[in-house]
């Protein structure tokens, strides 16, 4: 029987094969969003009968899904807690002065804890610090983005918890039937490792070798000069004599080793000593005016490592951040017309007629050199505030400030950094020494981490990222309705006679370009989606285990190195990186041709 005559027979054949080809195009052009394609696809399904609601929808309640929404909550509490500050130091350390050692620390460092935490909140923590580095450094963006993006490509495969694709096979694989009845099963959580960690060896290693050829210099130009101001803050800070700061100079101090902090000036017994700054050591009551991030500020007070200079004493002995005071930490807006533009703060006298105080101010790209108290405010500046609810409802009522948003949910958790640290080491070592699955051991770090104080239960729904989810939910529909409808097996059939003959190395290189350049043009989970239904069904064939199928189709759909779409972390840096669309290619097109070349030899090894 031929492809139309099964479709002319089979008018669930015929739905599947229109949603399909409607799904490909809607990825490809990214007419709308790709979760509301998948979503699209399973009303599609359940609309027309060809699956029951129950099948069509099964991939929501899947054990892979749930472990990522688990994994989400336990990375958000990882970084919240500075679990990585020490990465955030050896980046700004004084040995990474090159973007060759910094891709070197990406490839080496950062990748591996891709293996561990989704490689998409990685990359999304790290570009701000990176884009620093580069502003420091006078280094464009584009020497390095790209390969921290490829980085936690290739560290995503180093264990099943690694990348939101790996659990998406795991979950197909679960739910495909083979010839007897059963299910091939699901992956464990290091059934990648003994592949993944030869590729990110020499995913690394060729990264860095090739870096000064092939990537390009595009410059830092206006777009990243605003990307770095997005949430630049000045403030007045003052060093206690507790500080571990007191006695260090400035190029050596946290401040410039592990913070994104600037110091424009340095007020000592009353006089103020411009830059040069970076040899002066630090004294005791020193004060600085400092440029710094939102972020950085919160967690420099709650270490104690500065005061904020414009602090009234009622906050002190560690209660400016106390839920017992009832005070809360928002940014404020002043509009157009607002009576507080063009006078200080000192002037207007902010703190005692609103019972408020200011901790620092925002201003576009502008630099303020003032004092906080006597900076003249001006139309479109921002304030950090911390005040009572009492005052932030009058405020709100002014139309002086119009309130942006709170940020009390912000403020890090650093005192629970070795209780997190411990949660995330026994999430991966609980299934290997016990019989908890996987999703187990995740939802108990979850919970751990709420009860243990370094995550919020209000936090755990923020950090999961919908997008991700609805589309991986709704793609398990894909490999279902494929099988359900026979037209896995058929393609699978009719296949076979373009690998039969084939050396088994070939065969499997044949099968891994396959699933690479789909990826390219479509997202990886739905190349995955569509691929690993028909691909499985060569095992017979190939005689080789099925085990060995999967593992093609999941790296073939990991190599995301040619186009900027292949994957969301390559997208992420596209922009901040100024990046051309052959830019992609040129670095990664090498790496991809090795890996085509060594993964399936790794497979045959393995398997």
């Amino acid at each position: 029987m031929n492809f139309i005559s099964l479709l002319i027979n089979n008018f669930d054949a015929s739905i599947t094969v229109f949603v399909l080809i409607l799904s490909i195009v809607l990825f490809i052009r990214n007419t709308i969003a790709p979760e509301l394609t998948g979503l699209l696809c399973v009303a599609i399904f359940i609309a027309t009968g060809v699956l029951t609601p129950q099948k069509a929808l099964s991939g929501f309640g899947s054990p892979a899904l749930i472990t990522l929404m688990g994994l989400f909550a336990v990375s958000s509490a990882l970084f919240k807690s500075g679990a990585l500050d020490r990465v955030r130091e050896l980046i700004a350390s004084d040995n990474i002065r090159t973007p060759r050692r910094l891709i070197a620390l990406l490839g080496f460092v950062i990748a591996p804890i891709s293996g561990i935490v989704p490689n998409t909140p990685v990359v999304a923590s790290l570009l701000p610090l990176i884009e620093s580095w580069c502003e420091r450094r006078n280094i464009s963006p584009s020497k390095v983005l790209l390969p921290l993006s490829f980085a936690t490509l290739l560290g995503g495969t180093l264990t099943l918890l690694g990348s939101s694709v790996n659990l998406l096979v795991s979950d197909i694989s679960q739910q495909l039937v083979n010839a007897e009845g059963n299910t091939y099963g699901s992956l464990e959580l290091f059934s990648l490792t003994s592949i993944g960690i030869p590729v990110w060896l020499i995913g690394t290693t060729y990264m860095i070798l090739v870096s000064d050829a092939l990537l390009p210099d595009r410059g830092r130009g206006k777009d990243f000069k605003n990307n770095a101001n997005m949430n630049i803050y000045f403030t007045e800070v003052t060093i206690p004599t507790s500080s571990e700061l007191v006695g260090q100079s400035l190029r050596n101090s946290r401040l410039q080793r592990r913070f994104d902090v600037d110091v424009l000036e340095l007020q000592r017994n009353g006089k103020a000593i411009l830059p040069p700054l970076a040899d002066r050591r630090i004294q005791p009551d020193d004060r600085l005016l400092i440029r710094v991030t939102r972020a950085d500020l919160l967690r420099l007070e709650q270490e104690h490592t500065i005061l904020l200079a414009e602090k009234p004493s009622v906050f002190k002995n560690n209660k400016f951040f106390s839920s017992e005071e009832g005070t809360k930490t928002f940014e404020a807006l002043i509009p157009a017309g607002s009576t507080l533009a063009g006078a200080s703060l000192r002037e207007l006298r902010f703190r005692q007629r609103h019972n408020a105080t200011v901790l620092a101010l925002r201003r576009g790209q502008q630099t303020v050199q003032e004092r906080l108290g006597q900076a003249l405010l001006r139309a479109g500046d921002v304030l950090l505030i911390q005040a009572p609810l009492d005052s932030i409802r009058g405020l709100q009522s002014s139309n002086d400030l119009l309130i942006l948003d709170q940020v009390e949910d912000d403020l890090p958790v650093l005192s629970k950094k070795p209780i997190a640290i411990a949660i995330a080491i026994l999430m991966i070592i609980l299934p290997s020494i016990s019989d908890i699955p996987l999703v187990g051991s995740v939802l108990l770090s979850v919970i751990a981490m709420v009860c243990c104080g370094c995550l919020r239960p209000a936090e755990i729904q923020r950090s999961i990222r919908l997008d991700v989810i609805l589309l991986l939910g709704s793609l398990s529909s894909f490999s279902v309705a494929m099988q359900s409808t026979g037209i896995a097996d058929f393609i699978a059939l009719n296949l076979n006679f373009l690998l039969n003959g084939l050396p088994l190395y070939f065969a499997l290189l044949v099968i891994f370009l396959s699933t690479v350049i789909l990826t390219q043009f479509i997202s990886n989970a739905a190349s995955v989606a569509l691929i690993l239904p028909v691909v499985i069904g060569f095992s017979s064939t190939l005689e080789i285990s099925p085990d060995a199928l999967i593992m093609v189709v999941l790296f073939g759909a990991s190599q995301s190195f040619l186009t900027p779409m292949g994957y969301q972390t390559n997208l992420m840096v596209y922009g901040p990186g100024r990046y051309r669309f052959l830019d992609v290619a040129k670095y990664g097109l090498g790496l991809t041709i090795i890996m085509a070349l060594t993964i399936p030899a790794l497979i045959i090894v393995n398997y």
